[in-house]
């Protein structure tokens, strides 16, 4: 990938004075490889300072998981020392301020929240859960401010997954979410006895979802992720009917079964509006951890297929790895239990995948319409 432009020489005759606006002129060969444009024309450099000789300034992503802001910040670096004459340190830090998403800033429901992301997968089985609470923590771990809903009534899983066991208190007339790993957490397996089945006809259903956007005191996040339930039933229309969210992931397994619903999953997102920030294959393969030998137990590749058919990005492929069952079942997700393993790596590089798609959307979508949506429809 390409993130500094050939627009010099690197002729040391030729290297300009040390001066703020050469300086600026020579950060417009750096250019951010998602958005296209260079990282002075996207407003990422801030508080640039010259003194004896040496350069310190910011620069400032629109997340704090962008997955290229080590590539950035050397060729920030790269671009000063090539264009620029006389200088002897260059001291550039790495910060991010999320932005919020254009239909998002019309919310009333959540006022604090920036960027809303919904997970969700045609069919049941696909380890979508999993993989929502991993993208959760991930987010968490790059440094952003994460709450996590879980708006699967019928089945809730987050408790189980993030390991709380609590019950939310009321303050001022607002559930306080309860927090794990980095992350606030709202679950209606939180309230209900864990043996009861929630047996509920749809409008119960869609009252509690939003109840847990409205009756929540979330407070400030840069990403709020909803673990949605299989299908496209009466929970996703509610959601899309009462907040504009900035995004979904489809979660699919590689297999033409899994693949067909998801497919469906991407329909429904387009028919409201809603943008498709990509495709993740969950389950993608299996790695014998005696032998090495790869079994490609699912079929392989069907996501990435998927992805290029519905001109979606693929965000990427995780594997069928023991620790990250593990991980779910006793409430320690594999990004914290195991964070140098292969699989965590693959986990946070999809996540930043995801990140970064919701960037490009924010600098390149116009706000999203307004649009009515019957449930009995």
């Amino acid at each position: 990938m390409k993130y500094v432009e050939t627009l010099y020489t690197k002729n040391e005759s030729m290297k300009k004075p040390l001066t703020e606006a050469n300086i600026l002129e020579a950060l417009r060969v750096v250019k951010d490889p998602d958005l296209h444009r260079d990282i002075v024309s996207l407003n990422f450099v801030k508080n640039l300072k010259i003194a004896n000789n040496s350069v310190g300034f910011t620069i400032e992503l629109t997340t704090p998981a962008c997955p290229v802001r080590d590539e950035l910040k050397a060729a920030a670096e790269q671009a000063i020392r090539d264009q620029i004459d006389a200088v002897r340190d260059i001291k550039v830090e790495m910060t991010s301020n999320v932005r919020t998403s254009q239909g998002q800033q019309k919310a009333n429901l959540l006022p604090g929240v920036k960027n809303t992301i919904a997970v969700a997968s045609g069919k049941g089985g696909v380890g979508k859960s999993t993989v929502a609470v991993n993208l959760a923590v991930s987010l968490a771990l790059d440094g952003a401010n994460v709450g996590l809903l879980d708006a699967d009534i019928y089945g809730p899983s987050i408790p189980l997954m993030m390991g709380i066991n609590d019950r939310p208190q009321l303050t001022n007339q607002k559930l306080q979410p309860l927090e794990a790993h980095g992350v606030k957490v709202m679950s209606i397996g939180f309230l209900v006895d864990p043996m009861q089945a929630v047996i509920w006809r749809g409008p119960m259903v869609s009252g509690a979802l939003k109840q847990f956007m409205s009756d929540v005191n979330w407070g400030e996040l840069d990403y709020l992720v909803f673990d949605l339930p299989p299908g496209t039933g009466d929970i996703h229309l509610t959601l899309v009917q009462t907040i504009p969210l900035s995004g979904a992931v489809v979660v699919t397994t590689p297999q033409d079964i899994s693949l067909a619903d998801a497919r469906k999953a991407y329909a429904m997102f387009q028919k409201v509006n809603v943008p498709v920030l990509g495709i993740i294959e969950n389950m993608s393969y299996y790695i014998c951890s005696k032998c090495g030998h790869r079994e490609d137990i699912f079929a392989t590749g069907g996501g990435e297929k998927a992805a290029a058919e519905l001109g979606v990005p693929y965000l990427g492929a995780i594997p069928i790895y023991t620790p990250i069952r593990v991980g779910g079942d006793i409430g320690k997700p594999i990004v914290v239990m195991e964070p140098d393993a292969d699989q965590s790596k693959i986990i946070r590089q999809i996540t930043r995948n995801m990140a970064a798609q919701i960037s490009i959307h924010q600098f390149t979508t116009a706000a999203k319409p307004e649009i009515e949506i019957s449930l009995n429809a």
